[in-house]
């Protein structure tokens, strides 16, 4: 018992918690990886597969046979052998049915075993029909010649086989994928004549290297065909290594001007494609592209249609962009995880691969060719009993007639054996012809051939190797088929630039006080004249192009960006930015801007602090966005007003009425910060926020300046706005007479011509 274990006074068995927890948990993960997950080698099948097979053979399903309901494998199989779960068990044997799965199907369906299009919409196995394939013989054909060995199912009323005797390498024909505990395994399917030659090219020369080996193997051949586009050094690594990736892409054609789409990837829906090219149409996004249309049928399994908006579409542009952006190309990964012959998982190459299965397959033939020479060498015993008997017929029949006990006395007298003696009783009156006697001498003669045969084959070492490399043809000859999958080397897809499917045209952005922005064609929008929801209204735009960002400030300083193109329309009521940006809790979006990188901009909050950036230094592709200006406690962002040139005055008022013009050239560029004093409000009255710095814009030379409070406009032109020239950081001066002294907002209107 081991040293921290111990027995109590009941009986009971004690220990550690930790020793009782790793030890369940690694024989749970050792069940998983070597009963469920992973393929074995020598027969390329999990466990439940390789029950699935073994139980319709025994069901008598053979290819030549009737189908019969799905529904008595499965009872079979969980009845004698595989006490799980009957849903599993018939996805499992769903799989091996399905052609566009399996390269070489083990099982021949009838009825409704799913699509491509859905591999999981087959009918419930009490609906289908199967029976097994061709190709299953040759994983079954030489169970019966006491190839491999036996075990007792669960309950151990019944015997099973631990492999089934594969005469072609399985595992990398129709491959497989599972997730174990730690582990995993991806094996994609390959070409039976390829495979087969490899294997006959190592087994005639074991120092074969892995290039004279892919002379044959060009590639994983995937059932739905289509073509392999990665570089040959990216199939050599994981040939070497059991482990990488390749991409895969459809087939297409062009016919009467539009683009036929003639086979999918392996593992990749047709009604998934066409739903991203649809979205994309909806988008906008393949503006090229005028219809979609599925006429696959029986003829043509797989036809897909994309009719082009006119003849001047660049087809292959267009099928570059496909290829990026949906699943008509795609990636698959590479982990030849393998049960190898020690029952140990290992990841192994494809000579290694090649040259394990190759033992397994010396061992079985070795096995074969012994069982069969066991057997010729008990007839031939049988046939040396049954001789003497016939040259020594009189005696024989005396002896039986007269003798009660006559066996031993037979085996006294002719020294023949138990089991000759036995024969000999055992044979029926009617043999004991004189013909019969040439028929023993004609099949003593043919078997004793044999068995020189059988002993030279399993003496010699290279006539074995023969036997196998003539089986293997064998085989590849009555079962393999052209490739599926062409190999050709081409250059990674590239997606076609969104913004060169869009018209660089003049747009506004619109943003409300809610937060909804909008984008409307040309410059000459009025934007109080929009429709907005109950309670909203408009807060600020922005002038620019279709192609430039639009650039968001929020109350907190973080500015946002969003492409121009991809706003919602002015003729609704635009959308929430909170729905495409992550603003923080509480933030309130306070302006937009539009422009170009260079372009300079002057940033200010209510607490008379501002500096100018460029724009390029506010973009950003984070949706909770990145913090320019550093506003302070309980002060506001003030919209964000454009720098056109150099002589331009900055031109700020104050909550008491107050209006201060100065160069903008007295304000400090920055990429970030609080920035500098543009206008001076006392210490006392900014803690209380008695005043504040309520409206900022910059005027260019012969501008004119709005003033706004509510409905009410006053405006100054470039000369009366001297009167209240000064210095960044002063008090400036009192608007006139008459005037509002609560200024909400300020404008820079264009020099009239």
């Amino acid at each position: 018992m081991p040293e921290n274990q111990e027995l109590n006074f009941e009986g009971v068995e004690r220990q550690p918690l930790r020793t009782f927890t790793e030890k369940a948990y690694l024989d749970y993960s050792m069940y998983v990886i070597l009963d469920r997950a992973l393929p074995a080698l020598g027969d390329g099948l999990k466990p439940v597969q390789r029950r699935i097979v073994y139980a319709m053979s025994e069901l008598g399903l053979s290819a030549v046979s009737k189908h019969k309901k799905s529904a008595r494998t499965v009872g079979d199989v969980l009845g004698k052998f595989h006490p799980h779960g009957d849903t599993a068990c018939y996805e499992a044997m769903v799989l091996m049915a399905q052609p566009f799965a399996y390269r070489y199907p083990l099982v021949d369906g009838q009825g409704n075993w799913g699509s491509q299009d859905d591999p999981k919409s087959f009918a419930a196995m009490r609906y289908t029909e199967a029976k097994l394939t061709r190709y299953a013989d040759v994983l079954l054909g030489e169970l019966a010649d006491g190839t491999v060995d036996w075990t007792a199912n669960f309950d151990g009323t019944l015997e099973e086989p631990v492999f089934l005797p594969a005469r072609l390498p399985n595992l990398l024909l129709n491959g497989t994928s599972g997730i174990a505990v730690g582990m995993a395994t991806d094996i994609p399917p390959h070409n039976l004549r390829e495979l087969a030659a490899a294997a006959v090219h190592l087994l005639e020369d074991s120092e074969a290297t892995l290039a004279a080996l892919m002379k044959h193997v060009k590639g994983p051949d995937l059932p739905t065909g289509a073509e392999i586009i990665s570089p040959r050094a990216d199939l050599k690594e994981f040939y070497d290594k059991g482990v990488g990736t390749f991409k895969a892409r459809a087939t297409w054609q062009i016919e009467d001007g539009n683009v036929i789409i003639t086979a999918f990837p392996y593992q990749v829906s047709p009604a998934r494609v066409q739903e991203q090219i649809a979205e994309q149409m909806r988008t906008k996004k393949l503006p090229m592209v005028e219809d979609l249309r599925d006429e696959s049928d029986h003829e043509n399994p797989t036809r897909l249609v994309i009719v082009p908006r006119s003849n001047r579409v660049d087809l292959v542009e267009l099928m570059n962009h496909l290829f990026a952006t949906t699943d008509l190309e795609r990636n698959y990964r590479v982990n030849l995880n393998i049960i190898a012959l020690d029952g140990r998982p290992r990841v192994m190459g494809l000579k290694e691969i090649l040259g394990e299965w190759l033992e397994f397959r010396t061992t079985t033939v070795t096995r074969r060719l012994q069982y069969r020479l066991d057997k010729v060498g008990k007839r031939l015993h049988i046939l040396d009993g049954l001789l003497i008997a016939f040259l020594n017929l009189d005696e024989v029949i005396r002896i039986i007639r007269r003798e009660d006990e006559p066996k031993p006395l037979l085996m006294k007298r002719f020294k023949l054996t138990d089991e000759q003696t036995e024969e000999i009783l055992n044979t029926r009156l009617r043999h004991l012809a004189r013909l019969e006697e040439m028929r023993i001498r004609e099949e003593q003669k043919t078997l004793a051939a044999e068995r020189e045969e059988l002993e030279a084959l399993l003496k010699s070492k290279a006539k074995l190797r023969k036997l196998i490399a003539t089986e293997i043809r064998a085989d590849a000859e009555a079962y393999g088929d052209e490739r599926r999958t062409k190999i050709i080397e081409r250059e990674a897809a590239q997606a076609i630039d969104e913004t060169s499917l869009i018209p660089n045209e003049p747009v506004t952005v619109v943003l409300s006080t809610g937060g909804w922005v909008r984008s409307a064609k040309g410059h000459d929008i009025e934007p109080r004249a929009l429709s907005y929801k109950s309670g909203d209204a408009f807060q600020a735009l922005a002038r620019g192009r279709s192609l430039q960002p639009a650039v968001f400030i929020d109350s907190t300083g973080r500015t946002y960006t969003l492409p121009a193109h991809s706003l919602a329309s002015a003729r609704g009521q635009g959308e929430p930015l909170s729905g495409r940006l992550d603003p923080p809790d509480g933030a309130k979006f306070a302006g937009v801007m539009m422009g170009e990188p260079e372009d300079l901009w002057l940033l200010a909050s209510d607490a008379g602090y501002g500096f100018t950036v460029r724009l390029k230094d506010l973009i950003t592709d984070r949706r909770a966005g990145k913090t320019v200006l550093n506003v302070p406690e309980n002060a506001h962002v003030l919209p964000p007003a454009p720098v056109p040139s150099a002589d331009c005055l900055v031109a700020v008022v104050s909550s008491e009425g107050k209006l201060l013009a100065f160069p903008v050239g007295e304000v400090p560029e920055m990429p970030r910060g609080k920035g500098n004093k543009l206008y001076d409000i006392p210490a006392k009255k900014a803690a209380a926020r008695a005043e504040l710095m309520t409206a900022v814009a910059v005027v260019p030379p012969k501008a004119t300046l709005a003033l706004y409070c509510g409905e009410q406009r006053k405006t100054l032109d470039w000369r009366d706005l001297q009167d209240y020239l000064g210095q960044r950081a002063q008090r400036g001066a009192v608007l006139r007479r008459g005037w509002p002294r609560q200024i909400e907002r300020l404008e820079a209107l264009p020099a009239s011509p």
